[in-house]
């Protein structure tokens, strides 16, 4: 198979007018959804530059069903697409224009307005409800296709880098291909599977759902945005549709267990339970598992540039609050290893960057280099030919299980006084303490203190907390400051915003 489309393809010669996808204003089929994308492919390889080698197109649109026909729609013209955030800064979105030079835009009449702000060169800008009309031609469409190979670009996702500058994660067909195939393979999805859709779609966790949806013409239902405002209502929403698969980010799972919801509103339909993007409390897991325990649970990891997730853990048991809970093995056609300070592959238990090789692997920084060559670099442990690896930046070690314990990033580990300290050893310890919702460790630089933020209702004092502390870590971890929060702030990825609280309370 050389592209992700022939995955649409299968599906609508699989399952017709099946309904795939669903929002809160409609729904489409499989049949309807190849339809509407071929008529986008047909207009965009006709009017795109071909001088092009490759004209991604950004799709400037809220979360609906009509971005998914636009994806689908820019495949077929053998492009790769673009998701950006609706509410993006404007001068962001300009430099995610500057760095990726598209040859179009897709968006909405409430959207099409803003973009006259921006300096678009010679992209167009194109209305969905235009774009999405007209006849296919399928002898362009079909000769496109064709000379797409499984390691061209199938999407470009911008996360932010170090320097704050937007950075293209470019994802190929192959790397899609694979993951799909193997959700769908692992947790055993058909037909019948419905999944609650939660990431926003310029998140790759999306891609669990879009593309495993396709594979097993399983239905993708997704979650109105307002509802996340309001955790207490999602198991009703659960519920409602019937939905018996999540692929959530642990904020949300928190927010929900947190909320006491799930004692009220008994699930027997839903399956498995999947969450990925941070890591997962222990205490707000063991909730989900006592309320509904026939359902399976799975930890899985993975950073954007590696198509999503390349290790999981089936939860076979109740972990302690303060167990480390694993990221476990490597997902099919995938290989990790942990690389110590050395440049050498670590022991049994010894600390390391955890890095990945395998089919999942980014093609790299689009218009980048030298960001790209610093992170996909060439596997120290391999001196016999060419394997590129991904150094993720996250400390990791294996147990003598062969389990992949996740430890936090590389960044977060500080040495204090002569004393190598993990932050996230120092969240994951203060989120045993009953009252506490959520927990973010930082370092402050400036003043070489340990600042604790804590989202919680009650009151709690910095000596009352250190008491706690002391009974899962050494003293010499203890943190210097705390700050009691009502609410942490939150990404648009609903994962919390470190550098919001860094800003507000230490510059």
């Amino acid at each position: 198979m050389n592209s992700t489309i022939k995955l649409l393809d299968l599906a609508a010669k699989k399952f017709g007018n099946k309904i795939g996808y669903e929002d809160e204003w409609e729904e489409i089929s499989f049949n309807e959804l190849r339809k509407k994308a071929m008529i986008i492919g047909t207009k965009l390889v006709n009017q795109l530059s071909p001088d092009q080698l490759i004209s991604p197109v950004i799709v400037y649109m809220p979360k609906n069903i009509k971005c998914i026909v636009s994806y689908m729609g820019i495949q077929y013209s053998g492009n790769p697409y673009v998701p950006v955030d609706s509410n993006i800064p404007l001068a962001r979105l300009q430099k995610i224009i500057d760095n990726l030079n598209p040859g179009a835009i897709i968006t909405d009449k409430d959207h099409i307005a803003k973009l006259e702000d921006i300096h678009l060169g010679k992209t167009i800008a194109y209305l969905y409800d235009d774009i999405v009309e007209g006849s296919i031609d399928n002898e362009v469409i079909e000769s496109v296709v064709q000379k797409v190979i499984d390691t061209d670009p199938i999407y470009i996702m911008y996360t932010s880098g170090s320097t704050g500058e937007p950075k293209g994660v470019t994802i190929s067909h192959r790397g899609v291909i694979d993951y799909a195939n193997w959700v769908v393979e692992t947790f055993g999805f058909d037909n019948n599977t419905i999944m609650a859709n939660q990431a926003p779609f310029y998140f790759d966790n999306s891609i669990f759902e879009i593309y495993g949806c396709l594979v097993c013409g399983g239905k993708m239902v997704l979650i109105p945005e307002v509802l996340m405002m309001f955790p207490v209502k999602l198991p009703e929403f659960l519920e409602f549709h019937e939905i018996n698969t999540i692929f959530w980010v642990p904020t949300v799972m928190i927010n929900v267990a947190n909320s006491g919801a799930l004692s009220k509103h008994k699930l027997p339909l839903l399956k498995t339970v999947t969450f990925c993007g941070e890591i997962m409390p222990n205490k707000q897991l063991n909730i989900w598992r006592r309320e509904h325990p026939d359902c399976l649970y799975a930890n899985l990891y993975g950073p954007t540039e590696i198509t999503d997730v390349c290790t999981y853990y089936i939860v076979d048991r109740e972990f302690e609050d303060s167990d480390p809970l694993p990221i476990g093995k490597a997902c099919k056609n995938t290989r990790i290893i942990v690389l110590n300070d050395n440049n050498q592959i670590a022991k049994i238990g010894e600390i390391g960057e955890l890095c990945v090789i395998g089919t999942g692997l980014g093609l790299g920084y689009w218009g980048n280099k030298e960001a790209t060559k610093k992170a996909f670099v060439q596997n120290p442990a391999n001196p016999y030919y060419n394997e590129l690896i991904y150094r993720t930046g996250d400390l990791a070690y294996i147990d003598q299980e062969g389990l992949i314990m996740i430890l936090g990033r590389m960044d977060s580990q500080i040495k204090l006084r002569g004393n190598r300290i993990e932050l996230g050893e120092i969240e994951k310890a203060a989120a045993c303490i009953d009252g506490i919702k959520r927990t973010c460790a930082i370092f402050n630089l400036q003043k070489e203190e340990i600042v604790l933020f804590v989202e919680t209702p009650k009151e709690f004092t910095l000596r009352k907390i250190n008491m706690e502390l002391l009974k899962y870590i050494p003293r010499y971890m203890l943190p210097h400051k705390l700050i009691s929060l009502e609410n942490f702030p939150h990404t648009a990825n609903d994962k919390i915003d470190r550098v919001t609280l860094q800003k507000t309370y230490f510059e």
